[in-house]
């Protein structure tokens, strides 16, 4: 990726590379210290040679927003003493190169302390923070903190985000906008939403920053058809089963095959 300047985030620097090399993000999710920290470990070095952005979730005990998969993963994750301290000591471990996201519920963040949080995970070099359970202007206290911090304010939009609050979620959002592709909780589907066209034209006309699809994201043809649309895919609970039943390994491929999709020539990916 191209340096990043003083004013300029990482998550900025990568997108705008991303867009000088014709190229869609592919953003794979893990579950911290899922199946194990050392496979977890493992799969998250190996993810960089397809990956363009990482999504690093911190396992927490009431996963709302998660399907069966991630919350399975999560608690597996919790059983064998995952927390947010030892997440970070997990990314730090990778030596990322690729900028990564930590995706996390809030209380999980408030038990560490928000402000030691930021810094801590702005010395590891974290491009970004997800959290799930904080819709914007709900804390405008945290919200603030976060983005006064070297970490990007990354949010959810969900499909039935509309009007002036589809104008107040993209006005407090840095790095990129996480557009749900579907209504309800995390997990692989058969088929992507009917309406994904209008929703991220919607969301366009909202925001200038760049957009990113998930939930439901499974397969090679999936992320294709999302990569029409969207500047980046976020796969999650296909990678978390893959990853969980087979090890690295078989995750990587599913990775290589997702990067091939994504990697057809525009003409085949009509923007």
């Amino acid at each position: 990726m191209s340096a990043t300047t003083s004013s300029e985030s990482t998550l900025a620097a990568a997108w705008a590379e991303l867009r000088r090399r014709g190229r869609t993000a592919l953003i794979p999710y893990f579950t911290a210290g899922h199946p194990a920290p050392d496979p977890c470990l493992e799969a998250l070095r190996r993810a960089e040679e397809f990956a363009d952005i990482l999504e690093v979730g911190v396992a927490f005990s009431d996963p709302l927003a998660d399907g069966p998969t991630i919350q399975r993963s999560t608690f597996e994750a919790l059983a064998q003493g995952m927390t947010l301290a030892r997440t970070l000591e997990l990314i730090g471990a990778a030596r990322l190169q690729r900028p990564v996201v930590v995706f996390s519920y809030l209380n999980p963040v408030r038990r560490y302390g928000v402000e030691r949080f930021l810094r801590d995970a702005a010395q590891l070099g974290i491009a970004g923070l997800l959290l799930t359970d904080l819709p914007a202007g709900s804390d405008p206290e945290i919200e603030s903190a976060v983005r006064a911090s070297p970490l990007d304010l990354i949010r959810l939009v969900a499909p039935t985000t509309t009007g002036a609050r589809l104008g107040e979620v993209a006005a407090g959002a840095e790095g990129f906008l996480y557009l749900v592709a579907r209504l309800g909780v995390t997990g692989a589907s058969a088929a992507l939403a009917a309406d994904l066209e209008s929703y991220v034209a919607r969301v366009r006309a909202a925001s200038p920053l760049p957009l990113a699809l998930g939930f439901g994201i499974s397969t090679p043809e999936q992320a294709r058809a999302a990569a029409r649309l969207a500047d980046g895919v976020v796969v999650g609970s296909a990678l978390v089963e893959v990853l969980g039943s087979g090890g690295p390994a078989p995750a990587l491929q599913l990775l290589a095959r997702l990067r091939d999709a994504l990697d057809q020539p525009d003409s085949e990916r009509p923007r």
